[in-house]
């Protein structure tokens, strides 16, 4: 493992990485077509059609009580504060240094186009800062208080606030500019689940079968995966049985079924899907910041 320092280090430089790519995103996809992103973000680029206010600014000044309060009431939370302020001061710069410099129609004319690649740039950015151990602040860090403070799910504030600036886009710009605000959203929801969590590229089996030395050792031989397996008992039949657990990739599922029932055609197997597998015979069980 590197150095704590060495950590630090990168973990900062993927935060500007992001930060980057979550200005571009604003800046050429999302603000030149009314589109409003989610939580103070969005409220700035709202601001900025109403009374020309820089968005960046904004997006900093807004976020000062949030960041204020989260120092007072996350327990231990001066880390995500530090960290949640750099990506802040480096957003409002960002944003409002690229405005400068980038066409105010962006690259497309297309909206829908628009929509999904500032929705997919803004989902990108989010997981990174997500794994690298920091937030892009406002809603994000407001919904860490009242889960703390009120035992509210994060998903549920997230899903108030953003419904209010979806709210505010459309009496600002339009029902059609929040509909796409809200594609943009959806998009960027996935694309953050997508850095985060990795592609469902892994198979999990859980088979119960009456030959687990065979269906273990057959699977062992021929797809090169170790089975964990356990004793249960069937609270139908009350027998006894056995219960195999194996994760495999996807293209192993055909022949995982086959060499099951060739092994035990009386076997039950049901077969899930996972985002990451770590350890032997997958990826390396190391865990880094970001990828």
């Amino acid at each position: 493992m590197k150095n704590n320092w060495q950590l630090t280090i990168l973990q900062y430089f993927w935060m500007t990485i992001a930060v980057l790519i979550s200005s571009v995103a604003v800046i050429i996809f999302l603000a030149p077509f009314d589109i409003a992103p989610s939580g103070v973000s969005g409220a700035a680029v709202i601001l900025h059609r109403l009374i020309e206010t820089p968005i960046g600014l904004v997006t900093f000044l807004l976020n000062i009580p949030i960041q204020i309060l989260a120092y007072f009431l996350l327990p231990g939370s001066w880390r995500v504060v530090v960290r949640t302020l750099y990506v802040l001061v480096v957003y409002s710069i960002t944003l409002d240094w690229l405005a400068i410099y980038i066409p105010d129609k962006g690259v497309s004319d297309n909206v829908l186009l628009n929509a999904i690649f500032g929705g997919v740039l803004e989902g990108v950015a989010g997981g990174i800062i997500f794994r690298a151990g920091g937030t892009f602040g406002g809603t994000s860090t407001l919904a860490l208080i009242l889960r703390h403070k009120f035992g509210m799910p994060m998903s549920t504030t997230l899903l108030y606030t953003d419904a209010l600036v979806m709210a505010g886009a459309g009496f600002t710009f339009g029902w059609e500019a929040a509909m796409f605000a809200v594609v943009s959203l959806f998009i960027s929801g996935v694309a953050s689940d997508y850095v985060l969590e990795g592609p469902s590229v892994i198979r999990t089996a859980v088979i119960i079968t009456n030959q687990p030395e065979l269906v273990s050792t057959t699977i062992l031989h021929h797809l090169g995966r170790g089975v964990t397996g356990w004793e249960a008992i069937g609270m139908y039949t009350h027998q006894p049985r056995w219960v195999l657990y194996v994760s495999i990739s996807r293209s192993q599922v055909g022949e995982l079924r086959r060499l099951v029932m060739k092994a035990d055609p009386k076997a039950f197997m049901v077969i899930g899907q996972g985002h990451t597998a770590y350890g032997e015979g997958f990826k390396q069980s190391e865990i880094l910041p970001v990828p």
